[in-house]
């Protein structure tokens, strides 16, 4: 499986962070060019590698850690999502009626057609997210939703190889509503640092 954070802000590079201290290989890529993101990249770990954004969207699965407005940008840059996995870590600033009165993450995921979608890493603030989720023998919860079972699964077992306890919240409209930022709408489970002790 091979992985790619699109989205080099506080949030991208967070999540390099989590890829790193696993030693896991990840591209990231963002509008800038790749030699721009690169001594940032270094300095967070070897497995973090800048690539142009054509390269690092080869990967099988991909984080989208841009502003939300860009999500199009990123849709339009593949022809077909068909075989990929995108995990939506953005929040909206826009209000419901400029969403078509969907949640944010079924609102760009129809730009991204064939993709498993799942939403996930977006309810924690980017240091709590670069900082160890182990924490006096807990993980750090991520809650996960999406409309596909079979796309969350995967998604699921990356949280966990990256050391957080994954939570499943069911589909976009449901229980991934509870972890949606849009406006001045917040989802009750928004920016909660929560921990899950091994059984």
């Amino acid at each position: 499986m091979s992985y790619a954070i699109i989205g080099f802000g506080a949030i991208g590079q967070a999540l390099a962070r989590a890829f790193a201290r696993k030693n896991i290989e990840v591209a990231v890529a963002s509008r800038r060019p790749p030699a721009a993101l690169a001594p940032q990249a270094q300095a967070i770990g070897p497995t973090v590698v800048a690539r142009p954004l054509r390269d690092a969207l080869e990967a099988d699965t991909i984080i989208l850690a841009v502003p939300f407005g860009e999500h199009r940008d990123v849709a339009t840059a593949l022809p077909s999502w068909k075989g990929k996995t995108v995990i939506d870590a953005m929040n909206a600033q826009l209000p419901p009626e400029e969403l078509d009165g969907l949640p944010s993450s079924a609102f760009a995921a129809k730009a991204f057609n064939g993709a498993k979608y799942v939403k996930g890493f977006n309810h924690l603030i980017a240091a709590k997210l670069a900082a160890d989720p182990v924490v006096e023998g807990g993980h750090r919860v991520v809650f996960l939703s999406g409309d596909d079972d079979d796309a969350i699964a995967p998604v699921a077992a990356l949280a966990k190889q990256l050391g957080f306890a994954p939570v499943k919240l069911g589909k976009l409209n449901e229980g991934g509503a509870l972890v949606h930022a849009r406006g001045r709408v917040w989802g009750p489970l928004i920016f909660q640092d929560l921990f899950k002790k091994e059984q």
